[in-house]
């Protein structure tokens, strides 16, 4: 796996242990609300676990924004998943890298990519939706690749 450049600001840096910075991003309580609907913060076992299922199952990425990580992206099956730490989002970041990762699919030859995103989760909805997903069932949204 190499580094995507994502645009001049943002390049996904392949997963690699790095537990200190990301553990951070996973001591937020709404954070870990959004992404996992859990009402605790991580725990440096379960961060690990985490990347070792992600890293050994697809894709995953730290996101590096102006020389500085600020959040992971993974791509695993068909499945997309994103974490931007609370003081770099609301900046397009995420849509940028959503764009990026379903370009990454379209490379590996997927027919679509879906995301789970919790009811709650107005903000992530947005953004999914602003990139082209669409509301499938329940809290699944998906993105059909052989329609772009």
């Amino acid at each position: 796996m190499k580094k995507r450049i994502v645009d001049e600001e943002i390049i996904l840096v392949p997963y690699y242990p790095n537990y200190e910075v990301a553990m951070e991003w996973y001591q937020d309580l709404e954070l870990c609300k959004q992404v996992d609907n859990i009402d605790s913060v991580y725990s440096p076992d379960r961060l690990k676990s985490m990347y070792d299922y992600l890293s050994a199952h697809g894709d995953c990425y730290y996101i590096e924004y102006k020389n500085g990580l600020v959040g992971d992206v993974s791509l695993t099956d068909n499945r997309v998943s994103i974490v931007i730490c609370k003081e770099y989002q609301n900046r397009h970041i995420g849509r940028r890298c959503i764009k990026n990762i379903i370009e990454l699919a379209k490379e590996k030859g997927l027919a679509q990519v879906k995301a789970e995103i919790y009811s709650f989760n107005k903000q992530s909805q947005h953004m999914f939706l602003s990139v082209g997903f669409e509301h499938f069932e329940n809290d699944w949204y998906v993105f059909n690749i052989n329609e772009i």
